[in-house]
């Protein structure tokens, strides 16, 4: 053990050298990636040597999600403390379902939770789990809507037309996880938006009112908090209200954009959550916690035990339900992605990630600021998001993009809304500074004027 954390010091050294001189690798075709990396693996034991090599290639030619030229997805940077909780989850190896095997972790976790449960605004009868990702806390949040719609359906399975709503903008998982509960992709109805990208809720109320009259059976809402694209933020008092209305859950995919509980300057933007029924957030998003830590909280505790509890005498022998976390969680066997949380909470305070939260809107302003500055530039997204959405010169977004990745200059992606598609520029990784945003649309530039043309050039060609 002591040699293989001799080599993991090694090469993270390594990395973190290569990070600085060269904050975006090349990649690799992938119809070249097996000549190119020592991948195969082989009956015998590989000699050391050619072990150590091999995995240093693979580690330095891997994607670099915590420099400051990684503008990709909706993570990013790195936190040491995280990091820390991390390893240590890693070298104690800890399955989640009992306290008898978690002991103190359950503890760790637990506390999350309820500090958690009180930043959303709920009651003490409050609680909730980590999975793997959001695309898993939205299924468990629509798994807790149908049962408590119908707990039939449980023992039974769904014998109803059962309809939910969510923005057309919302999240992929959505309906691949209407399908894998019985509901079916068909009984999702998306919700038109607004010229911000918000749900339309004057929309959402005809598309209940005519299922109602079409005999369908409506049961639960998805309001997005921060969406994919333009990370708009639906208006979620007004969709309690319509659930109330017509008794349906309410959920709030808080993946992206849910964080913003822990800042007081941008919480306004979750108004009414406090009121929802179920509610998400990706601590590994706008927190810089480790991929991945996803939280789901849920008002009242009843509806986890009532989907997700089953008795197992093999497994839970001691130590009472409450402590007893499997009995909450779709999962079985479960790593520990509460440390990794706890160490850098503990480390900054509620505070400190309402600070990380503050930056993120900050840079997206800067470059916000530069884009309507620049006439070169259309900007297509709006403030208080930290997506910052637009195009530059008329270069095809897509062309654009995918150039900047392959000669590995900035790793940087694009979306669509409506008839429109546009660099997507994401101020959510936590190693960027406002110098940094400076810097990209500096080489973003350099690089355009040196390699591309506008579709106006490309048709005077």
């Amino acid at each position: 053990m002591k040699e293989d954390l001799e080599l993991f010091n090694e090469i993270t050294n390594k990395l973190l050298e290569k990070e600085k001189e060269e904050p975006v690798a090349e990649p690799i075709d992938p119809s070249k990636l097996f000549e190119t990396l020592d991948l195969e693996l082989e009956d015998q034991p590989t000699d050391q040597d050619k072990f150590q090599n091999a995995l240093k290639e693979i580690v330095l030619n891997t994607p670099r999600t915590a420099t400051n030229q990684f503008f990709n997805q909706l993570f990013g940077g790195r936190k040491g403390k995280a990091v820390l909780g991390d390893l240590l989850a890693v070298m104690l190896n800890n399955s989640m379902y009992t306290y008898k095997v978690a002991g103190p972790m359950v503890g760790v976790e637990k506390e999350i939770m309820h500090k958690v449960r009180d930043l959303v605004g709920y009651p003490k009868t409050a609680d909730g789990t980590i999975a793997p990702g959001g695309s898993m806390t939205n299924f468990m949040g629509m798994l807790m809507a149908r049962d408590k719609f119908n707990e039939s359906i449980k023992n039974d399975g769904v014998s109803q037309k059962m309809t939910l709503y969510t923005s057309q903008e919302s999240h992929y998982s959505i309906p691949k996880n209407a399908a894998f509960m019985g509901i079916g992709r068909n009984q999702v109805r998306y919700v038109p938006t607004d010229d911000r990208g918000r749900m339309d809720t004057a929309k959402l109320k005809d598309l209940i009112e005519a299922d109602k009259a079409d005999g369908c059976h409506p049961f639960m809402v998805i309001a997005t908090a921060g969406t994919t694209v333009l990370g708009a933020f639906d208006p979620i008092d007004e969709i309690n209200e319509i659930c109330e209305e017509h008794n349906m859950w309410s959920h709030v995919d808080g993946a992206y954009c849910g964080s913003v509980i822990f800042s007081e300057n941008y919480r306004h933007l979750v108004k009414g959550a406090q009121n929802a029924d179920s509610f998400t957030l990706n601590a590994h998003k706008m927190l810089a916690v480790p991929l991945s830590c996803s939280i789901i909280v849920v008002k009242d505790k009843k509806y986890l035990y009532d989907s997700f509890s089953n008795d197992a005498d093999y497994l839970y022998q001691t130590d009472g339900d409450d402590y007893n976390l499997g009995k909450i969680s779709l999962q079985c066997g479960r790593r520990n992605d509460a440390l990794k949380f706890w160490t850098l909470w503990k480390a900054v305070g509620t505070s400190g990630l309402g600070e990380l939260v503050d930056h993120q809107f900050e840079l997206a302003q800067v470059a916000r600021d530069y884009v309507r500055d620049n006439s070169d530039y259309k900007l297509y997204s709006f403030d208080e998001s930290i997506s910052v959405c637009f195009n530059y010169k008329d270069i095809p977004a897509d062309v654009l993009c995918s150039k900047l990745y392959k000669n590995a200059e900035l790793m940087v992606g694009y979306g669509q809304y409506e008839d429109e598609q546009f660099v997507r520029l994401v101020t959510i990784n936590s190693s960027i500074s406002k110098q940094d945003v400076l810097d990209f649309f500096d080489s973003l530039e350099a690089f355009a004027n040196e390699h591309l043309k506008s579709e106006d050039e490309v048709k005077a060609d």
